[in-house]
């Protein structure tokens, strides 16, 4: 069977029933993702490249975990890999310094001894970047310190000085808001 033709959904089955080859193609398209918003927060070759095979290991052992209605496989991938980025940075109380974090510093920083991007890939990073030069500043603001930064909400409103409940909800509206313009491309 070649793997290669399967839809992300299709792939991930074929990984549940225990099929390597399924796994090593979703790796193929993914990976760079994965490493890619691992390097991002935790600016470090190795623990990007280890976050990654874990995120691959976890999609492997429990890809029946992927609920289709809370995103696409992607995205699913992605938020693994920012989660385990933040349980590493929490367990090495690291934190990159608050240095005017904006997403035109970080969407065009690739990571070092990455290879070429692909042409999809190239495309939803710019889908990505016009989406966000469409969110007002503050929520723009906080979506890069939650994502890239692994800020928890209240260490967010603590930094920038604002109430919980701001930060939370500017969240929430910068999330709906991508969500809209990237499912209308």
């Amino acid at each position: 069977m070649d793997f290669a033709i399967l839809d992300d959904q299709a792939l991930l089955r074929q990984i549940i029933m225990g099929k390597e080859d399924a796994l090593a193609v979703l790796y193929d398209r993914y990976g760079r993702l994965v490493f890619s918003v691992a390097w991002q927060m935790v600016h470090d070759y190795q623990s990007a490249e280890e976050i990654t095979l874990d995120v691959f290991d976890r999609a492997w052992r429990s890809g029946k975990t992927y609920q289709p209605g809370r995103g696409s496989v992607s995205t699913w991938l992605a938020g693994m890999a920012r989660n385990r980025a933040i349980d590493l940075l929490r367990r090495e109380s690291v934190r990159p310094e608050y240095v005017n974090l904006s997403w035109a510093n970080t969407a065009g920083e690739l990571p070092p001894r990455q290879p070429e991007a692909t042409v999809a890939s190239r495309q939803e990073q710019e889908w990505v970047r016009h989406a966000l030069a469409q969110l007002p500043s503050e929520q723009r603001e906080v979506l890069a310190l939650a994502y890239f930064g692994g800020y928890s909400h209240r260490d967010i409103a603590q930094r920038l000085q604002q109430p919980l409940g701001t930060v939370k909800s500017r969240l929430r509206l910068a999330m709906q808001k991508m969500r809209d313009l990237l499912e209308s491309k």
